[in-house]
């Protein structure tokens, strides 16, 4: 028996042939998955989602996106809680070398996450698209798994942090790993160092209320001495007029009396 060969001459067992497997036609290429960053496509800057959290106020993110390639690139912003963020835009077509700003606004939260860690997750999608792609009408299927297309995905992260200098900075850092019960608690304190400033603001808004409701006060007593003007006027006009139509009656009268009883010229 002879010693079986391959393509490449016979085998070897201090070097063995590695064969490449050749694609199979039909199947779709992988997809490209990077965390932050970015990839060959397009890149992302910040490379994590970094949102100055603040009670009952919404907070906003921006993220650069920045065409790697000589091609169309488009792209599409997914993330795991859809409800608690608004992105705009969440879908574009960025020119050759050219970049494209995306905003992410987190919607207004009642409170604050346990740990401040946040969960959520953000994927961003790009692909190559032709350069005669309507960025207003991006096809449905650009983002779909299919045969000789790549589609390159990247990953990102949600960081919640206080602003600098803000009041709550020094109570809501220090923190750490304590229940959300606590946090809660500590807020509350936090909420109360301010009360001083609540009672002015409250202050302020009583003085403009009563000073409004003097003002229609007034309003409502100049109308009424308006209309009692406009009454004696109308009453004393029409004594006036009844006197002076009695008046002349009363000539008149006197002028017939004097006429009827006259003495008549002898015939």
């Amino acid at each position: 028996m002879g010693e079986k060969a391959t393509a490449t001459g016979p085998r070897s067992e201090c070097c063995p042939v590695i064969v490449a497997e050749k694609p199979r036609k039909g199947k779709p290429k992988p997809i490209r998955v990077a965390m932050g960053g970015g990839g060959t496509l397009i890149s992302i800057y910040p490379e994590d989602l970094t949102f100055l959290f603040e009670l009952d106020k919404p907070c906003y993110c921006n993220l650069k996106v920045v065409n790697n390639s000589e091609h169309h690139v488009a792209f599409k912003v997914k993330t795991t809680s859809p409800r608690k963020y608004f992105v705009r835009p969440n879908a574009n077509i960025v020119q050759p070398w050219d970049s494209c700003t995306i905003t992410i606004t987190l919607q207004a939260q009642k409170e604050y996450p346990q740990d401040m860690q946040c969960k959520d997750k953000f994927l961003i999608q790009s692909t190559r698209v032709a350069a005669s792609t309507d960025m207003d009408e991006i096809p449905p299927d650009t983002f779909n798994k299919e045969v000789d297309k790549v589609i390159e995905e990247i990953k990102l992260k949600v960081v919640y942090t206080v602003p600098s200098g803000s009041s709550d900075d020094s109570g809501i850092t220090s923190l750490g790993s304590r229940s959300f019960k606590s946090l809660s608690d500590d807020f509350t304190m936090l909420k109360n160092a301010s009360i001083e400033e609540i009672q002015t603001i409250q202050r302020l808004k009583d003085e403009r209320d009563n000073m409004l409701q003097q003002n229609q006060q007034m309003q409502r007593e100049l109308d009424v001495i308006r209309r009692r003007r406009s009454r004696k006027s109308d009453t004393g006009f029409s004594l006036t007029f009844a006197a002076f139509v009695g008046l002349i009656g009363l000539l008149v009268g006197l002028l017939m009396s004097l006429i009827f009883s006259s003495p008549q010229p002898a015939a």
